[in-house]
């Protein structure tokens, strides 16, 4: 069962997952002091996914403006998503949270225990990995980067000039 989904001004669950197939791991707490968003996401290759991923790596040089780091967070496969990273030209890591299934889209709230991947759910942290946003997406709707950046905008970070 899915725990509850943290809120803003709780602290978010810390955790660490497989970022590829040569057993690195990435977490929450090698983004401490800068903020963090995390991104779950249903499937890879998938649509409505692969429109999203591609969207935040289009976008992230306006994430680094805030200096904040991006994980995308499913539960394929380290494989999985190394070749749809490469595919889709994702350099931002993409976490498999696949084994145990799903544990860490629980502790966040957001395992869909009906189809067996993680919901579409948004939650930016802030540098000391408290919760400053969050959204849940329906089904099949992009969420896309407006809600993020305004988030982001929201920590008072001082925005970066593009060099």
């Amino acid at each position: 069962m899915s725990g509850p989904l943290p809120q803003p001004g709780q602290h978010a669950p810390d955790f660490e997952l497989p970022a590829g197939p040569d057993a690195q791991t990435v977490g929450t707490t090698q983004f401490r002091g800068r903020p963090t968003v995390l991104a779950f996401y249903p499937a890879d290759w998938s649509p409505v996914c692969s429109d999203q991923m591609s969207l935040y790596q289009a976008v992230l040089p306006e994430f680094e403006r805030y200096n904040a780091g991006l994980m995308g967070i499913s539960v394929d496969s380290v494989w999985c998503h190394q070749a749809f990273a490469g595919d889709r030209g994702i350099r931002f890591p993409l976490l498999a949270d696949f084994e145990p299934k799903g544990a860490v889209a629980r502790s966040y709230g957001v395992y869909d225990e009906s189809t067996g991947m993680c919901e579409r759910a948004l939650f930016v942290l802030d540098a000391d990995g408290v919760v400053a946003w969050n959204h849940v997406a329906p089904p099949g709707v992009n969420p896309g980067a407006d809600g993020i950046l305004n988030a982001l905008e929201g920590l008072g970070n001082e925005r970066r000039p593009v060099l």
